[in-house]
C-alpha cells in the first residue's frame, strides 16, 4: 500500500541535484559546514511491536496455551518447554479427562462429550521431543439453539456481560471461552505436569470435595497422609468418606430437581513437595497457587494452611515448631502454615481449599436485561452442573501442579547449576533407587 511521506532536509544537509535528501539520510562530517558539529550515521531499525494473547497463557519454563471455545470445532492446549525424554501418550492425559468430562452421572451436566485427546506433536516413539506439544480434543455434542435466549438476554452473575463491556463482541454459543469446556487444556496439561512431579521428586497431588452447599465435611475425617486416589473416586460427588458423600448428593439432588445449583470447597494437598520452590516477594509460591487456582471458572475464595481461621489465634497458637525427626531432617511439629512459609515450600504437606460458587445459569425465572438495554426475565436452558465441584476436583489438580513444575524448574535452573550445601540444602530429584519403582 503506497503512502505519502513529507521530507524535509537535516539541518545542515544541502539538497542535492536531484531533489530532497531522502528521509533520514545525512551529508558526511566533512561536507557539513560547521566543523564543531559532528553527526555520525545511523541506520534506521524498524520498531517492533509485539501483542501477546492476552490471559491464555501461563507458565514460565513449563508454559501452556489453551485454546477453543464451547461451541466451537475443539479446545486443547500447547504446551511449551516439556523436559524431553518423557514416556508420554494420550493414555496420560485420557485418565485426568475422563474424570472431568461432562455426563458422567446424574449430578452433572448431561452434555455427551467423549473428550478424547489426540496428540499432534511433540512425540516421537512414545517420547517427548522437547518441542511443543499439541493436544487436540474435538466438540461433538454442541447445540447452539440452546442458546437463542441468551443471545439476547445477560445471565445473571455470568461473564456475558462482562465480555460484552470488554471485547464489544462475544461467542454466545456456551459461553465461548469463559465456559468450563476451557480447561480441558489445562487438565491435559496438569496430567504432563503430574507425571513429571511424581517421576522426578515423588509429588503426589489429590483433590476431594469437601464441602457442598451446607454439608461440611470435618477435617479430621479424612487423613492427609494416607487418603488415596481410589477413595475419592469411590463415589459420583468425589469426597472420600462415604456418609458425607451421600449427604453431598442429596444435597444437589435437592436443588438439581428444582432447576437451581449449588457452590462448594475442593480440598487440595500435595504430598512430597520438594523444599525450596517459590521465591520471595512477588512470586511466593502461595501467590502462584492463587493466581492459577482463582483463573478456574466459578471460583470465589482461596486459602491455604490455616486460612482465614489463623486470624483468630495467637502466634504462640499459631506458630510450627521445629524438630529433629529420626532421619535428621528439620521439620514442623504442625502445619498452620500449609506447606509455605515465606512464600517457599518448606517440605510439609501442601494443602489448600478452593470455594466455587454455585452454578450461574439456572432454568429458574431471574430479572435481567438485554444486550439492546432493556428489563427482561431470563430462564436459561442448556445443560448445565446443578454443582460444579465434583468436575472442578481435577481441574485444580491441574492447575496445582502446573504452577508446581514449572517452579521446579526455576528452582533447578537458579538454584541447582553448582552443587548444593548439603548442611541446608536437600536434592530436588528422587534417588535413582525409588525413581525406578514408579510405573511410567
Amino acid at each position: 500500500m503506497a503512502s505519502n511521506l513529507c521530507t524535509k532536509h537535516f539541518l545542515g544537509a544541502p539538497s542535492s541535484s536531484d531533489g530532497p535528501a531522502r528521509l533520514g539520510s545525512l551529508q558526511s562530517p566533512r561536507m557539513l559546514p560547521s566543523p564543531s558539529l559532528q553527526l555520525h550515521p545511523r541506520r534506521s531499525q524498524p520498531r517492533r511491536l509485539e501483542i501477546q494473547a492476552a490471559g491464555s497463557t501461563y507458565g514460565t519454563y513449563f508454559r501452556v496455551t489453551t485454546f477453543g471455545e464451547s461451541h466451537g470445532g475443539g479446545v486443547g492446549c500447547v504446551i511449551d518447554g516439556c523436559p524431553p525424554r518423557l514416556p508420554l501418550s494420550e493414555a496420560d492425559m485420557q485418565v485426568d479427562l475422563d474424570r472431568r468430562r461432562p455426563g458422567q452421572s446424574r449430578i452433572t451436566t448431561p452434555r455427551k462429550e467423549t473428550d478424547t485427546c489426540k496428540i499432534a506433536s511433540g512425540i516421537a516413539d512414545g517420547l517427548t521431543t522437547g518441542s511443543p506439544i499439541k493436544v487436540e480434543v474435538p466438540n461433538t455434542d454442541q447445540r447452539g439453539n440452546d442458546y437463542s435466549e441468551m443471545s439476547q438476554a445477560y445471565r445473571p452473575s455470568h461473564a456475558d456481560a462482562t465480555y460484552d463491556f470488554k471485547y464489544g463482541v462475544r461467542s454466545v454459543q456456551g459461553g465461548g471461552r469463559s465456559s468450563a469446556r476451557e480447561t480441558i487444556g489445562r487438565v491435559a496439561a496438569g496430567a504432563v505436569a503430574k507425571k513429571i512431579l511424581k517421576q522426578y521428586a515423588g509429588t503426589e497431588i489429590l483433590a476431594y470435595v469437601s464441602q457442598v452447599h451446607n454439608v461440611v465435611l470435618p477435617e479430621n475425617l479424612v487423613d492427609h497422609d494416607t487418603v488415596t486416589l481410589d477413595q475419592i473416586e469411590s463415589n459420583i460427588v468425589r469426597c472420600p468418606n462415604p456418609e458425607y458423600a451421600e449427604k453431598m448428593i442429596g444435597a444437589i439432588d435437592a436443588v438439581r430437581v428444582k432447576g437451581d445449583s449449588v457452590g462448594g470447597i475442593v480440598t487440595c494437598i500435595v504430598r512430597n513437595v520438594p523444599r525450596g520452590l517459590g521465591s520471595p516477594v512477588f512470586d511466593k509460591l502461595e501467590a502462584e497457587l492463587a493466581k492459577a487456582a482463582l483463573s478456574l471458572p466459578a471460583t470465589k475464595g482461596f486459602e491455604f494452611g490455616s486460612g482465614f481461621a489463623g486470624s483468630f489465634m495467637t502466634g504462640s497458637e499459631h506458630n510450627d515448631e521445629f524438630y529433629m525427626d529420626e532421619h535428621g531432617r528439620v521439620r514442623t511439629k504442625t502445619n498452620r502454615s500449609g506447606g509455605i512459609q515465606g512464600g517457599i515450600s518448606n517440605g510439609e504437606t501442601i494443602n489448600m481449599r478452593i470455594a466455587f460458587k454455585p452454578t450461574s445459569t439456572i432454568s429458574r425465572k431471574q430479572n435481567t436485561v438485554t444486550r439492546d438495554k432493556h428489563d427482561t426475565e431470563l430462564i436459561a436452558r442448556g445443560r448445565h452442573d446443578p454443582c460444579v465441584v465434583p468436575r472442578a476436583v481435577p481441574m485444580v489438580e491441574a492447575v496445582v501442579a502446573l504452577v508446581l513444575v514449572d517452579q521446579l524448574m526455576a528452582q533447578y535452573a537458579q538454584c541447582m547449576l553448582f552443587p548444593i550445601n548439603p548442611t541446608l540444602q536437600e536434592p530436588l530429584e528422587l534417588p535413582q533407587d525409588e525413581q525406578a519403582q514408579i510405573p511410567l
